[in-house]
């Protein structure tokens, strides 16, 4: 299984994103859309699991939920747009971390990629960055890889190209 992995698209979608996703299962985006056209265009190239953002309009919270947890080939997913990572898990989602931990953890919202392990609770926490041109980064980013049998393979980072 395939995952193309955005964030903080903003309302910002390129062809060269679209080149990436082919070949991709499915595509994840971990918050901050912009429109529901973001994910419009993404489902036309494979399905997507997605949260909201917080500069997100009804057109995509009637879509995708603020948190989502799901079971991806083997592995448990748990996504939301701002939820911190390990050592600093945001309030709303510490305590099911804590009781529940995933084994994969994804956020958006900060605008910087982080590939995180919190080792004592044998979780990976993945930020692709931003993917769009809003905020304060300054090189756009995205990830792919792979998950085989409940475990994450060939993780890439990919730079999209600055920001302006």
């Amino acid at each position: 299984m395939k995952i193309a992995l955005l964030s903080d698209t903003h309302s910002y979608l390129d062809d060269q994103i679209l080149r990436l996703l082919d070949g991709c299962d499915e595509v994840w985006h971990a918050g901050d859309f912009g429109t529901i056209e973001v994910s419009d265009r993404l489902s036309k190239v494979a399905p997507v699991r997605g949260v909201y953002g917080n500069i997100d309009g009804q057109d995509v919270r009637v879509v995708h939920p603020k948190v989502l947890r799901f079971n991806a080939n083997g592995l448990d997913v748990l996504m939301t747009h701002i939820g911190g990572y390990p050592g600093k898990y945001h309030p709303d989602v510490r305590q099911s971390i804590k009781d529940n931990p995933p084994k994969l953890f994804i956020t958006g919202h900060s605008h910087i990629l982080k590939v995180m392990p919190d080792k004592s609770i044998g979780l990976l926490h993945l930020n692709p960055g931003a993917a769009g041109k809003h905020g304060f980064h300054q090189v756009r980013t995205m990830m792919r890889f792979s998950i085989i049998d409940g475990k994450i393979q060939d993780l890439q980072v990919i730079e999209l190209g600055k920001r302006a």
